[in-house]
């Protein structure tokens, strides 16, 4: 009986899949913005109907990162919603949809950019109203500038002292008219680097990227996965589909730096392969599908046949959990050619 008690424990210890929140990013909610970084009012309101009617729980970035640093399990099926940019129309569209779900959620703006002017963004006092409806205000920059990499002629310290000041004076902005100073930064672009990424740490920020995968206690904490809910990716199987997906446990990044030196590049990643069958995983870069290299029992490589273009592109990869029908593990890899 013992042998049978030790057999059923040890079967449900290496099934067992990771729990998994996920993040959804938005932009522009309108009808005459473009498609590419917008959803309809009506897609919005039925992204939150769908969350809604299959009982996802859905949480503030708050309670999320507070459960990262802590170590504490991620609440299962959990939502987090974030909108990019400092849109006007995320206050004068989107905070009365979600107010009337009763959903939390972030904005990440760019102060520097309200400031100025620069296009149809929120006002401070839209800012400030939706700080005292409960919504998060953070940091996405001053500028909403490029943070990865020096510009032409700029030193490494140059750019580093740089970053440093548009982190810090966005973040000084938004306590001055919010009273809110939560130390987070949501990446222009999508667009990080390691030594962004450790600049971020020195800071004490949490770093937050544009690269689709789920969120679990595993996850580092200064590039957080999103996935857009935008675009293409408003349609709702494609969200559901997002939403049934668990982060990859993974134990050990190599050369997983954004910035690429070599092209292709190569993405090497150390796993808890448990919950899932190696020959299952795949990966792919755009339409071509990567068959990855196995090292060992943990640990992959898999790299593209052809060189990526300048600016931004991504590796993602998959494998169907055995634990738990419906879901798959999702990973992706940003990359980023130096312009």
């Amino acid at each position: 009986m013992k042998t049978l008690v030790l057999c059923f424990s040890l079967f449900f210890t290496v099934m067992l899949p990771a729990q998994a929140a996920v993040m959804l990013i938005y932009h522009h909610v309108a009808t005459d913005t473009p498609r590419v970084t917008s959803v309809t009012p009506a897609e919005l309101r039925q992204h939150l109907q769908h969350l809604k009617d299959n009982q996802f729980q859905v949480i503030g970035l708050d309670t999320l990162i507070a459960q990262l640093k802590q170590g504490k399990a991620v609440a299962d099926n959990a939502v987090v919603i974030t909108f990019d940019d400092s849109y006007a129309n995320n206050f004068t569209t989107a905070h009365p949809i979600l107010q009337e779900f009763g959903y939390p959620y972030t904005i990440f703006i760019s102060p520097g950019s309200i400031d100025k002017g620069d296009g149809p963004l929120l006002s401070w006092q839209q800012v400030k109203q939706m700080s005292d409806d409960g919504v998060l205000v953070a940091n996405h920059a001053m500028w909403h500038e490029h943070m990865a990499q020096p510009d032409a002629g700029e030193s490494k310290s140059q750019w580093l002292e740089r970053m440093r000041q548009s982190i810090l004076s966005a973040e000084d902005k938004i306590e001055h008219y919010t009273g809110q100073r939560h130390q987070w930064l949501a990446y222009p672009y999508g667009e990080y680097s390691a030594a962004l990424e450790q600049l971020v740490e020195e800071l004490g920020f949490i770093g937050i990227g544009q690269q689709s995968g789920a969120i679990g206690s595993t996850i580092v904490l200064t590039r957080i996965p999103r996935y857009p809910a935008a675009g293409v990716y408003a349609d709702i199987k494609s969200l559901a589909q997002k939403l049934r997906t668990l982060p990859f446990q993974i134990t050990h990044y190599h050369g997983a730096d954004p910035v690429i030196t070599a092209n292709p590049p190569t993405l090497s990643l150390t796993l808890k392969a448990n919950d899932f069958v190696r020959s299952q995983l795949q990966c792919f870069a755009g339409s071509e599908v990567l068959t990855p290299e196995w090292l060992d029992d943990d640990t992959f490589t898999v790299t593209a046949s052809k060189a990526l273009g300048k600016g931004r592109a991504r590796y993602n990869c998959t494998a169907p959990s055995l634990s738990k029908k419906g879901y798959f593990y999702w990973y992706s890899q940003p990359w980023l050619n130096p312009r």
